[in-house]
C-alpha cells in the first residue's frame, strides 16, 4: 500500500526490477521515435522526428480508479535530442523511470511507552515540519 509522495526517492537496495515495474505499469512517457524536443511545459512535449511531429500530452494532477493522484512530471528540455526508449515523463511514484514509492530515512524500531505498538511507527517532529512524506 502506497500514496504517491510529492518528493520520493529511488530506494538505495533494491531488487533490480524497479525499472521493468515502473515500464510495465505504462505510466512513465516513454518516446516512440528518436528526434528533438521542440516544446515541453507540464501539460505536453513536442516531439520533432523524422517523419512526423508528435505531441504528447501529459496527465496533471488526476484522479486514479483507486482515489490517489495521478501525475507526470516532464524529465526532457527544449533543445535535447533524444533516442527511441527515451524517458520523456515521469510519473508520480517514478524517478528516471524506476520506481519510488517512498523515502529513504535511517529509523529504529523500539518500544516508547506502548505509543508504537503493532505496525504503528514513531517519527520525527522534522518530517512533519520538512513535509517529507507529503503526498499529492
Amino acid at each position: 500500500q502506497a500514496v504517491p509522495l510529492s518528493r520520493s526517492e529511488k530506494c538505495i537496495v533494491g531488487t533490480g526490477l524497479e525499472g521493468q515495474v515502473a515500464l510495465d505499469s505504462g505510466v512513465p512517457a516513454i518516446a516512440e521515435n528518436e528526434g528533438k524536443i521542440l516544446y515541453t511545459d507540464t501539460d505536453k512535449i513536442i516531439l520533432s522526428g523524422k517523419k512526423n511531429t508528435l505531441s504528447i500530452p501529459l496527465v496533471t494532477y488526476q484522479r486514479s480508479n483507486k482515489n490517489t493522484c495521478m501525475h507526470q512530471k516532464p524529465q526532457v528540455v527544449r533543445g535535447k535530442c533524444i533516442k527511441r526508449g527515451h524517458i520523456l515523463a515521469d510519473g508520480a511514484a517514478t524517478i528516471g523511470g524506476e520506481l519510488a514509492l517512498g523515502k529513504n530515512l535511517l529509523v529504529a524500531y523500539m518500544p516508547w511507552e506502548g505509543y508504537n505498538s503493532e505496525d504503528a511507527v514513531l517519527i520525527n517532529e522534522r518530517l512533519v515540519y520538512e513535509e517529507i512524506y507529503t503526498s499529492f
